[in-house]
């Protein structure tokens, strides 16, 4: 396991070296700036540094510079712009907004985090009102982007409603001419073929769930009318069909899907890889359960070490790798965010895993009566009756009122790693994010303690796996891993402005 070195700024810059951290990488040691240059040296390079032994002209001299270590062979205004260019999405506002359609589903989850309702509780509907004030706020948004996301629940089973604020966006965005974007969260399980020409003709992005083969995915999953995989299966083929009918690249067009790992799911990392190749799927979500709804009530049967997580992880990345070797084109997206940031020097602006986090100044949450959260956690964690995030009600709410609430100043705060005790001294400062409410759920303060955390220990520990990747340098890998670094915009699912 590597282990933590203090960053020594004064004897970095005695010796003529930019501030940097340190972590020990297998045999080596890495060092990364607070821009995110990164260079691997020996323990013995190490020591000439610590002891300000640096001699110019030495080959460790020559790789430091190369690298972005040395004070007087670096470009400020370049530094500058780099810096500027990674924080860029601080320029801009709230971009992601979820709408709580309802918060009845039909499908019972092990796990759920929305704490869904039941089927008849029609209480839980967000009223044509409500959405009208929500889609009226959002376009408030100091972003010129906006991705407007539908969650449950399920929303398909208030289906008028998800037309409804489409459609209303739509005539809105009309006038403030904004990059809009419709994303909706379904178990697929109530579509049909009427909904799928509605989601297909208005680009709408579709997101479901595959927690791995049938077995696993029913028994977490379960639908009372019949098998969830299989509906889940039978409606992500047709919707990928009709992308490739459409003439879209069905690298990037295709029906997104995340995993939640329980427990159960542990044991199988190489087939739940193959489940979502075999389905066609070009990236896997590999992620961890949530502190957050049922799974607070369930953690003790499905919740597990974070060790044997990054076991998981591992084993399943390693042959996700082997596929790409063997060329089958499939990414995880927890490394590629990360290899984003670490190869590519851009912020591909995943609002968990950014510096300040997304809480607030990148999204907010809409909860079916209208209230407001600094993100879905936030509101999830009212729905288990705790409304610390609640930021107002969209009944009464300005947008600048929300915007300079203590709230959102606090979690801005809580969520910068440059303030973070522990945050502050890591190595992967320049690439990784905290969750304020994560910690607040966890630990009871939305500052936390790293080095305690759950959430710092899976973020450590991939990146810590990458590096190493990294370090051995091996050029088939290197190749793949770069290849995941790539950005490309989907067009199709932007809708058309007024100037079209």
């Amino acid at each position: 396991m590597s282990e933590l070195v203090p960053l020594r700024t004064g004897e970095a810059t005695a010796a003529g070296l930019v501030p940097f951290r340190v972590r020990k990488i297998g045999p080596d040691v890495l060092l990364t700036n607070p821009w995110g240059d990164w260079v691997f040296v020996t323990p013995s390079e190490l020591d000439i540094l610590a002891s300000r032994s640096l001699q110019v002209g030495s080959a460790l001299y020559e790789k430091l510079a190369e690298r972005g270590f040395l004070r007087d062979r670096l470009d400020p205004a370049v530094v500058a712009e780099r810096w500027n260019r990674r924080k860029r999405f601080l320029d801009a506002g709230p971009n992601l907004h979820i709408i709580i359609a309802t918060l009845r589903c039909n499908q019972t989850c092990v796990y759920c985090h929305a704490s869904r309702a039941q089927w008849s509780d029609t209480s839980t509907d967000m009223s044509l009102e409500t959405a009208a004030k929500v889609v009226d706020f959002i376009f408030q948004s100091t972003s010129p982007r906006l991705t407007i996301e539908f969650q449950g629940g399920e929303p398909l089973a208030h289906f008028d409603l998800v037309k409804y604020v489409i459609e209303r966006a739509k005539e809105k965005n009309r006038q403030e001419d904004k990059n809009l974007e419709f994303t909706l969260v379904s178990n697929l399980s109530l579509l049909d073929d009427e909904k799928l020409d509605y989601l297909v003709n208005n680009k709408v992005q579709i997101c479901t769930s595959i927690d791995g083969p049938a077995e696993l995915h029913d028994r977490q999953r379960v639908l009372a009318s019949g098998s969830s995989f299989t509906e889940a299966v039978r409606w992500i083929e047709r919707i990928n069909q009709r992308y490739v009918q459409m003439g879209l690249d069905p690298v990037l067009y295709h029906v997104e899907a995340l995993i939640t790992t329980t427990r159960a799911a542990l044991a199988m990392p190489k087939r739940i890889v193959d489940t979502y190749v075999d389905l066609g799927c070009r990236a896997i979500f590999l992620r961890p359960v949530d502190p957050f709804g049922f799974a607070a009530q369930t953690g003790k049967t499905i919740d597990y070490d974070r060790a044997a997580f990054l076991d998981f992880y591992r084993q399943a990345v390693e042959h996700i790798l082997d596929l790409n070797r063997q060329g089958v084109q499939v990414l995880e997206r927890y490394a590629a965010i990360f290899l984003t940031k670490i190869l590519g020097d851009e912020d591909p602006n995943f609002l968990d895993i950014r510096s300040p986090c997304g809480a607030g100044i990148g999204q907010l949450a809409y909860n079916y009566d209208g209230k407001i959260f600094t993100c879905d956690e936030g509101r999830m964690l009212h729905q288990m009756g705790d409304s610390f995030f609640q930021l107002g009600s969209i009944d009464d709410a300005r947008y600048r009122k929300i915007m300079l609430t203590d709230t959102v100043r606090a979690m801005t705060m809580a969520s910068n790693l440059d303030a973070q005790p522990d945050c502050v001294v890591c190595a992967y400062n320049p690439y990784c994010g905290v969750c304020p409410v994560h910690n607040y759920a966890t630990q009871g303060s939305i500052f936390g303690r790293m080095r305690e955390s759950a959430w710092c220990a899976v973020h450590k520990g991939i990146q810590d796996y990458l590096f190493d990747l990294l370090r051995q340098n091996d050029p088939t890998t290197m190749e793949i891993l770069r290849r995941w670094t790539t950005l490309r915009e989907r067009d199709h699912f932007i809708q058309p402005t007024c100037a079209e």
